[in-house]
């Protein structure tokens, strides 16, 4: 294939502004995004003591609707959507029939029979596909709504206070993992109080033509609370230090959810069959009698960076594989994520450490999160 076959990358309604802004651009997940505008340790800094603006508009919205949504959702998904009451969120995923995950998910009822699925954008169209193929046999429709949102994110300690001014909405009222609809610097939007960073904040979906208007308002409301925009790159480190998956790196169809440690997101006791269910039920019996890896936080002794791939060590031999690597601006230290055998994945388990180029750089195993915040 010739560059000039190569499948454009999509952007998003902001796109001409991070390039206004000197961002540096970079293909995610087939979209262009900012990676960071100038100094990505000072935007994670930020987002851990002041606030951060990210557009986060690659992510694949899906909505269903109709009388039989919450069924289908419950057939389709592994967690019990039918306790998911108005207004409120849930983490969950996606599998196969095998177990394998395809894609961790939020799921947030919007209305009595409609919810609003919100996929990771490299598996967006795996998951409406897989949904549109489920809900065979349901009274339910499946909504490819991708184009109709935008998405911001507004996270940090001070995220409260920079949206509060601009909106009518009950933000103190809302409970973590909760949303309602209102309007935001004039702007018409559902407000969700989730994020991927470890700090409180909001993420706003509007519509794309309001995006712009909307990010403008948030900048110049925050600036006074020491608000920047964010990029990727920080994402990933923020993300990261709080201990979340990544899908591809701590997730894939090569794992089960029991496997990946995330066992508790399935729910065996909801009413009626889900896809994948005997091969979860068989996946965690097996990981309860004898787990092979455990994902874990490793964290350097030294100043080399880990990377996803590395190979774990101890004893002399393979025990393991980083998935994910960087160094933390809040610890002052690389720190890594890792599944390893479990023989080595109890927290204070010496003498492991990571081969980073033919060098075995020791590693202390902790427990996740490396980061929480005070609530």
């Amino acid at each position: 294939m010739s560059s000039t076959d190569a499948p454009r990358l999509r952007r998003t309604p902001l796109d001409a502004l991070h390039r206004s802004l000197g961002a540096t651009m970079t293909d995610f997940a087939g979209w262009e995004m900012p990676l960071r505008y100038g100094s990505e340790r000072e935007e994670h800094l930020a987002v851990r003591t002041r606030a951060g603006l990210f557009d986060l508009s690659h992510m694949g919205e899906i909505t269903v609707t109709g009388p039989q949504a919450v069924a289908l959702l419950n057939y389709a998904l592994v967690g019990n959507i039918a306790t998911v009451g108005p207004g409120r969120a849930r983490y969950t995923m996606i599998c196969r029939a095998d177990g394998g995950i395809l894609d961790d998910l939020i799921v947030y009822r919007t209305g009595e029979h409609e919810y609003l699925v919100v996929a990771n954008a490299s598996n967006a169209q795996a998951v409406l596909d897989a949904l549109t193929e489920r809900a065979a046999g349901f009274d339910a429709e499946v909504r490819d709504d991708r184009d109709a949102y935008a998405l911001l994110a507004v996270q940090g300690p001070e995220a409260l206070a920079v949206l509060k001014p601009l909106t009518d909405a009950d933000l103190d009222g809302l409970k973590y993992y909760a949303a309602l609809s209102g309007t935001v610097a004039g702007v018409p939007a559902l407000i969700a109080r989730t994020g991927y960073t470890g700090e409180d904040g909001f993420e706003l979906f509007v519509a794309p033509g309001d995006a712009e208007r909307l990010w403008q308002a948030l900048t110049e409301a925050g600036t006074p609370a020491g608000l920047v925009p964010c990029g990727l790159s920080c994402r990933d480190t923020l993300r990261l230090e709080a201990g979340m998956p990544l899908y591809g790196n701590e997730l894939s169809t090569a794992l089960t959810p029991f496997d990946a440690g995330f066992g508790r997101v399935v729910k065996f006791d909801k009413e009626g069959d889900f896809v994948g269910r005997e091969a979860l039920l068989a996946a965690a019996e097996r990981v309860a009698a004898e787990p092979s890896r455990v994902l874990v936080g490793l964290v350097a002794q030294g100043r080399r960076v880990p990377r996803a791939g590395y190979s774990v060590v101890a004893d002399g031999k393979v025990i393991g594989e980083v998935t994910s690597g960087a160094p933390s601006p809040t610890l002052g230290k690389p720190i890594a994520m890792a599944y390893v055998d479990a023989a080595y994945a109890a927290p204070g388990t010496t003498g492991v450490a990571v081969d980073i180029r033919g060098s075995h750089e020791p590693y202390e195993v902790v427990a996740l999160p490396f980061y929480k915040r005070q609530k």
